[in-house]
């Protein structure tokens, strides 16, 4: 009789683990299905909302990351909680004690709380987006993330930066509009200033007639220094947003071409040595 009742017992704790273990991968299921959808969901709501309201591409990027990190975070939390209910344990207390130790976090933790509040108005404000070449905390970059905590900065050497939101005092943003491309070419001081100027302003005008990202220019302004051994000349054009080194650089190998062409002499420093008998 015993044996038969322990063979009952487990064969009845087997049943129940079995059965836990099925709800457990039937809703692990379900939130990978629902991670997939919602993540689709919000994905296609503001390619939407970017073709009807004209919205920057870097601003649909922000908003999108954003809203996908908070779906995440709120169907961890869903899962969590339905997987607690499968264990008949009680969720109300885990809830409301969940909110105390948040809480209790929010008023220990005010570099935390700094960073959350930072961050919305960054968001709110418009500030910086994704994309946006910016200037933050003493670090130069492309912006890849903007969130309650943190903003991620990409380095032009390829450093991924990590910038508490707190620590973000000022901000200077250099994707606002157009930018400059500005560049200095230096000519000796025998050359004629007038045609240099001239032959300069010719190259430029071939260069924009060729790119469309030019806005306003290249001009050749005129002198803007006198070196040791040349005349600086220096050339100022409008580019659209993150075009401008590329810009500069085919209008540097332009100049040279032009100034090489027409007989006019690049500098380089020289040296006069008297020797005393």
């Amino acid at each position: 009789m015993e044996e038969l009742l322990n063979d009952t017992f487990l064969g009845v704790l087997v049943g129940g683990a079995v059965m836990i273990l099925l709800q457990i991968i039937l809703v692990i299921i379900g939130y990978l299905i629902a991670r997939s959808i919602g993540k689709k969901i919000i994905s296609r709501s503001f390619e939407r909302m970017a073709e009807q309201r004209n919205m920057h591409p870097g601003r649909v990027k922000t908003l999108k990351n954003l809203s996908l990190n908070v779906f995440a975070y709120a169907l961890i939390f869903v899962l969590i909680t339905i997987i607690v209910g499968i264990f008949d344990l009680n969720i109300a207390p885990i809830i409301a004690g969940a909110g105390i130790i948040g809480l209790a976090v929010g008023f220990g933790a005010q570099g935390l709380v700094s960073d959350v509040v930072t961050g919305f108005f960054l968001l709110l404000e418009k500030q910086i987006d994704v994309d946006d070449y910016v200037t933050i905390a003493g670090l130069d970059g492309v912006v890849e993330e903007v969130g309650l905590r943190t903003t991620q900065i990409r380095a032009f050497d390829g450093t991924l930066h990590y910038i508490p939101n707190r620590e973000i005092s000022s901000v200077s943003n250099h994707s606002k509009g157009n930018m400059q491309a500005m560049i200095d070419i230096s000519i000796s001081y025998d050359d004629d200033i007038d045609r240099a100027m001239k032959v300069l302003q010719d190259a430029c005008d071939q260069v924009a007639a060729e790119e469309e990202v030019i806005k306003d220019g290249p001009h050749v302004l005129g002198v803007a220094s006198f070196g040791d051994s040349d005349v600086i000349i220096r050339i100022i054009g409008q580019t659209e947003n993150m075009e401008q080194w590329g810009i500069e650089r085919k209008l540097r190998k332009a100049c040279k071409e032009a100034l090489d062409a027409n007989g006019i002499e690049i500098p380089f420093p020289h040296q006069v040595n008297i020797q005393k008998k």
